[in-house]
């Protein structure tokens, strides 16, 4: 019987019922595209930073994220790292902001990512045409399809400058976005040194350290540090760590994103105690009459939430379906939305609790009653 008040009490006014849907379709929409991109810049961010096979990363000081390592380091950090105790090798890595000329005129900024792929410490990411022996040909280079249009050049064997050298789209890879929107040039070492206007030295972005299997990394990291001056020695989760709160919570873009979320579930919980409150106001007869034919007030709170609940499962169908269909159009733009089964979960979660709370407000009017009042009707 509960379920079947909760089912009739809901469906008896349709136009409340839609305001209720809507309600909760637009908080479930707007928290799972916030959410959603938030995930997805995330991953953007920390991409190369997850797939370096790395343990620790050495840097200089005041290095920022990935994109933004500041100083140039030497060999000596390098060689000195090789020297440590645990350590198997050390892949020296160039990452720097560039300038990328366009063949038909104007220019734009790229990150140029400079390693030895056969090194095994930072491979070009989801290579979608080509090799890494084509990106190792005389001026070659792999972009992403994705940034192609903003590159002025259509594709595989497309020409463009980068700082004063020619360079030859050689590789493409696929879903490689970058969150600086400064697309990535991955490229051999050399290459990238003369790029970047180092050719001919040692410098390096990143020492990325590789200790033995079975080698405690914390121990290797304070040798580390006691042997390099003037360098950090960070673990890749540390790393990853900062990258994202350079990008996300220093600029805003993080904070914003949450806040977006929050302002929707606030929205969705207001216009669904609305709604809840109305139903239950003009059913307060009814309600009245169940509890002088001696009905609990539990019993009556168990119809309200349930309506609320039901409320809640059919809002967050329709809701995830829409926001579906909003992840799936983003894919091919430069800041996908991200949609795992975890956030899927919780967002169900969410949308029980938004309506659990909002029922609250009806059950408060409901603990009033006086089942006198139906006799005086």
């Amino acid at each position: 019987m509960i379920f079947t008040l909760a089912f009739r009490n809901l469906f008896h006014d349709r136009v409340r019922l839609m305001v209720t849907l809507v309600g909760i379709l637009f908080s479930i929409v707007l928290v799972a595209v916030q959410l959603g991109l938030y995930l997805g810049a995330s991953r953007m961010i920390t991409a190369n930073i997850d797939h370096a096979n790395a343990d620790l990363w050495v840097m200089p000081f005041g290095a920022k994220s990935f994109e933004d390592g500041g100083l140039l380091m030497g060999a000596r950090e390098r060689h000195q790292a090789l020297a440590t105790p645990g350590v198997e090798r050390v892949t020296p890595l160039i990452v720097r902001f560039s300038e990328w000329r366009k063949p038909a005129g104007g220019s734009t900024r790229v990150v140029v990512v400079g390693t030895d792929a056969e090194d095994g410490a930072v491979k070009p990411l989801s290579l979608d045409y080509g090799t890494w022996e084509d990106i190792k040909a005389p001026d070659a280079i792999a972009v992403d399809r994705t940034y192609l249009k903003d590159l002025g050049v259509e594709g595989v064997g497309g020409t463009a400058q980068i700082g004063p050298s020619r360079v030859k789209v050689r590789a493409l890879t696929d879903g490689v976005r970058s969150f600086t929107q400064s697309p990535y040039v991955y490229t051999p070492l050399s290459r990238a040194r003369q790029l970047v206007g180092v050719q001919g030295t040692d410098l390096a972005t990143f020492h990325l350290v590789k200790a033995y299997d079975g080698v405690d990394i914390e121990e290797v990291r304070k040798e580390l540090l006691s042997r390099l001056e003037g360098a950090e020695v960070l673990t890749t989760a540390e790393f990853r760590q900062r990258s994202l709160s350079q990008w996300l919570f220093r600029t805003g873009a993080g904070v914003a994103l949450i806040g977006g979320a929050l302002l929707g579930i606030l929205v969705g919980t207001v216009i669904v105690a609305q709604t809840l409150y109305s139903s239950t106001k003009d059913h307060l007869n009814e309600f009245a009459t169940l509890r002088a034919l001696g009905s609990s007030s539990g019993y009556i709170h168990k119809v309200i939430l349930t309506q609320a609940g039901l409320s809640a499962v059919i809002g967050y169908i329709l809701g995830m379906l829409l926001a579906l269909l909003v992840v799936l159009a983003s894919q091919s733009t430069p800041l996908p939305i991200v949609m795992t089964p975890l956030l899927a979960l919780g967002l169900f979660s969410v949308t029980l609790f938004m309506c659990a709370i909002s029922a609250v407000s009806a059950i408060v009017k409901v603990t009033k009653i006086d089942p006198a009042t139906v006799f005086s009707r």
